[in-house]
């Protein structure tokens, strides 16, 4: 009597929507955040993606309802800057800042690139120098708060810009953290042979750090009372 061989349950996709062929119609860059297959049983790094995706549309929400609230506490408040005070300034400390924090997101596209390429030492290098460099934003940024002419009680223009600059600059420690995680799980042998969901998910954080530091720039500096 012959043993009958067990099947493997296939995850049935029930969604009234072709999550698959909207999936395919996406650029390639753009495929890696959403599961495949229809979110099959399989696809676990599509799944742990997409839901990393997700959560950061979440913070998302956040950081543009901090947006809205400033932009129309500015628009409705016509003396902004309290007497004696000047406000952030543009100055050549910032810019640095900026330029070199936005700078890091090549370098942790580059190190995820290296990874992939199975270029261990490579990758470890550029990681390493992203940690680098977004550590040096935050010294940067806490000298800046050193300086200024205004605290968190100051008015409006102090409670919006610590609190604007302040979260953010608690995901870049976020950021730094998921990095160095991975950084030493690196000198685990073997870890990244076949899967580096970690890596992928800290550079899509990454990323976002970035973009919304663009938009907290513009604001608070470009914007000016």
């Amino acid at each position: 009597m012959t043993r009958a061989t067990p099947t493997r349950a296939v995850h049935q996709d029930e969604s009234p929507l072709d999550l698959e062929r909207f999936r395919q119609k996406l650029p390639n860059w753009l495929q890696r955040f959403l599961p495949s297959g229809g979110g099959s049983h399989e696809d676990h790094h599509g799944k742990g993606m997409f839901g990393f995706t997700v959560f950061l549309l979440s913070e998302s929400i956040i950081f543009f309802s901090f947006f809205v609230t400033y932009t129309a506490l500015r628009l409705t408040h016509l003396n902004w800057l309290p007497p004696g005070v000047s406000g952030p300034d543009l100055s050549t400390s910032v810019i640095i800042n900026t330029v070199i924090l936005l700078s890091s997101s090549a370098v942790i596209q580059f190190a995820e690139r290296a990874l992939s390429r199975r270029q261990l030492n490579k990758f470890r290098l550029l990681w390493l120098m992203t940690s680098l460099m977004g550590a040096y934003f935050l010294v940067g940024e806490g000298i800046e708060w050193s300086h200024l002419d205004f605290g968190l009680t100051t008015g409006l223009v102090g409670a919006t810009f610590y609190i604007l600059t302040g979260f953010h600059g608690l995901h870049v420690m976020s950021g730094i953290i998921l990095q160095i995680i991975m950084l030493v799980r690196s000198f685990i042998p073997g870890n990244y042979d076949h899967s580096y969901f970690g890596v992928r998910a800290a550079t899509l954080f990454w990323h976002f750090v970035d973009v919304i530091w663009v938009i907290v720039f513009s604001l608070l500096y470009l914007w000016r009372a």
